[in-house]
């Protein structure tokens, strides 16, 4: 559970961030609280054994109305709703799953998965690199959307996008030789892009 909660929370973070309009000391004290309030939120619904048990319960979602976990964490760095929604996408769903973390932004996007990790005895995780580099180009890219003589640089990111959406069920069939060269390919992709 630790690592999904750290997972969307650091997603979160990142749009705020990226804004540039606070300061290192507030966005740290806003993780550590999100991460905190998620913590116990999720406490009693979590199911590692039935990773969707719950899902509905875990979800994050903005929609013209703030989630109240995300906007308890930005009061508590003196951060108004209003505020909140200048720096967050309109609509978000971010679903916090055991074993995997997925988002969608706007009610017609492509749900994107953001961590995903195997069950005991299964498949590792996704490498935290691609991880990384995926999550900051993905907000960078929403932002990016906000301001239109941008739009034309973010076929690239639309395009890793589509490969990585294929990369579970890729890592879950394919043998370990096959493993090594899908994700060597996407490190190229994410570099070239």
């Amino acid at each position: 559970m630790i690592r999904e909660i750290a997972a969307a929370v650091g997603f979160i973070s990142k749009f705020l961030r990226t804004k540039g309009l606070m300061n290192e000391r507030q966005l740290q004290t806003f993780s550590q609280c999100l991460q905190e309030l998620l913590a116990e939120h999720y406490k009693h619904h979590w199911f590692p054994e039935k990773p969707c048990k719950g899902s509905g319960y875990r979800c994050i979602r903005i929609n013209h109305k703030m989630d109240p976990l995300i906007g308890q964490a930005a009061q508590r760095i003196g951060l108004s709703s209003q505020e909140l929604f200048q720096l967050l996408p309109s609509e978000l769903t971010l679903w916090v799953d055991p074993y995997e973390v997925s988002y969608r932004i706007g009610e017609d996007g492509s749900i994107c998965v953001l961590y995903e990790a195997a069950p005991a005895g299964g498949v590792g995780e996704t490498d935290p690199q691609v991880e990384k580099i995926l999550s900051e180009r993905l907000v960078t890219s929403f932002i990016s959307a906000q301001h239109p003589t941008e739009n034309a640089s973010l076929w690239p990111v639309a395009s890793s996008l589509t490969i990585l959406r294929l990369l579970p069920y890729t890592l879950l069939m394919a043998n370990e030789e096959k493993k090594q060269t899908f994700h060597r390919k996407i490190l190229k992709l994410i570099s070239v892009s």
